[in-house]
């Protein structure tokens, strides 16, 4: 192989597929990037063997050819290069990088020795922007809790329909629920369930990227793609292997009447619970209080090593005189992922869900169970 590139592109390619590599002791191929040379691009590949990520460059291609090469090390190598056009060449098992003033040798292993990432079928798909959907993961991923028993809630549901993904995160004591409108339909309802770090990496890699992104999916596996703004040749793929199972049909949890909805400004509520978060006890309690002839929101935590804190937030409130209490964690994630200005807090006593969601838009709800008072 022998390859010329520019480093800022070369570079930015091996900071996003350095992301799936994995640290291993046993397969050591899995600490490399493959680096393959064809036609007018230069290829990186990275996998773990859950995840894995391929990712094209545009290059002047002299000579084909392959060669896996640790990935940090390359990295760290090419961010001290110099600004400028680099030369690769492959001798055996050897990347030679060249520059203007310098040269470099760098021991690497064959490509044969580099695991097959798995080719996803184009048959199913359906298209969405990549901002709207790295938004939407940002505002589920840190719910879904690590399962051995039930591995179906350590991932993220996707629920396929005509005109959008309804995407599910739960951990059984809360659950998030997002809506994001499809560019392209999908043909037939469909239910996946997408690794948390495959999530991850879709927030990371997509996070600012507005344009198109296609998800190609099949039983087993799943793939995010991106194309170049200069061609339809595909830029970055994140390939993942699914979940297998049936996820919870968590609709049923989601209240639809509350015996108080209060709406309120979402940033004084947060202020006030992070507030009384100072006051909670080993439980992370904190006590809301909705009184109708107050027309307020009351939120208190006690504290006997500490002392107390009580404060009282103005709004509309409908229903009756209400008391619950909740983990503070859970509340103030709860509100930090809600867009908008105002919030709708519903309860529905000590033994039901409560209910956050935006004032000005459907499109996220959030469900969280409250504390059980022993």
């Amino acid at each position: 192989m022998r390859v010329t590139i520019l480093k800022e592109n070369f570079l930015k390619g091996l900071n996003i597929v350095s992301r799936a590599t994995s640290k291993s002791f046993t397969l050591p191929v899995l600490n490399n990037i493959l680096l393959t040379g064809e036609k007018n691009f230069l290829k990186l590949s990275g996998t773990d063997l859950e995840v894995g990520i391929k990712y094209w460059i545009l290059a002047k291609i002299e000579k084909e050819g392959s060669i896996t090469v640790p990935a940090k090390f390359l990295i760290n190598l090419i961010t001290l290069a110099p600004e400028e056009k680099i030369s690769l060449e492959v001798k055996k098992d050897t990347l030679f990088i060249e520059g203007k003033n310098y040269k470099n040798q760098v021991k690497g292993l064959k490509a044969e020795d580099f695991p097959i990432i798995p080719e996803v079928s184009k048959e199913n798909s359906v298209d969405i922007s990549g901002e709207d959907l790295s938004e939407g993961l940002d505002q589920l991923v840190n719910i879904a809790s690590p399962s051995q028993t039930r591995p179906e809630i350590s991932g993220i549901c996707f629920c396929l329909s005509k005109k959008e993904i309804e995407m599910a995160a739960t951990d059984s004591f809360r659950l998030a629920e997002k809506k994001v409108s499809l560019l392209k339909p999908a043909e037939e309802k469909r239910t996946l369930i997408v690794l948390q770090k495959t999530a991850r990496e879709l927030i990371n890699i997509f996070g600012e990227n507005s344009s198109r992104v296609i998800m190609y999916f099949n039983p087993n596996q799943v793939m995010f793609e991106s194309e170049m703004k200069e061609t339809s040749h595909p830029k970055v793929q994140i390939i993942s292997r699914l979940i297998e199972g049936e996820y919870p049909n968590y609709k049923e949890i989601i209240p639809q009447d509350f015996k108080s909805e209060s709406t309120l400004k979402k940033q004084e509520l947060l202020n006030q619970i992070k507030t009384a978060s100072l006051f909670s006890g080993k439980i992370n309690e904190v006590r809301i209080k909705v009184n109708p002839k107050k027309e307020a929101l009351e939120v208190f935590a006690q504290n006997p090593d500490l002392g107390q804190s009580t404060s009282q937030i103005k709004g509309k409130i409908k229903g009756e005189e209400t008391e619950v209490s909740f983990n503070y964690r859970f509340l103030i994630d709860g509100l930090s992922n809600i867009k908008g200005k105002e919030v709708m807090f519903g309860l529905n006593g000590e033994e039901g869900p409560g209910v956050l969601r935006s004032i000005e838009n459907d499109n996220y709800i959030y469900v969280v169970m409250p504390v059980k008072n022993s």
